[in-house]
């Protein structure tokens, strides 16, 4: 998982007191735990967005469960803080192949 991505996810995601750095660490850690981190992969999930976090994610759409982007996707949302936004909403996670 490129950096790239991070801040693309980041850029719709991140609040003032955010580091886009430990986004990206995030992201990397949750690829290299569950998934192929050289497939790239577009995962789909809804969550429900209150106090600034994501919580009750649940995998809309995503490449074979067995590639394990599903579980990648999960563990990242853990991470994606949400601001002010509150309610069901969708949240794309894209990932792509390490260089």
């Amino acid at each position: 998982m490129n950096a790239a991505l991070a801040a693309t996810v980041a850029a719709l995601f991140l609040t003032a007191g955010a580091s886009a750095g430990s986004l990206a660490e995030q992201f990397a850690a949750c690829a290299s735990k569950f998934a192929n981190t050289k497939t790239s992969a577009s995962v789909m999930l809804e969550c429900n967005a209150a106090d600034g976090k994501l919580s009750d994610c649940k995998v809309l759409e995503a490449p074979s469960p067995a590639a394990g982007f599903d579980k990648a996707a999960m563990c990242v949302a853990e991470a994606l803080p949400v601001g002010s936004r509150t309610g069901s909403i969708k949240v794309p996670v894209k990932f792509t192949p390490n260089s």
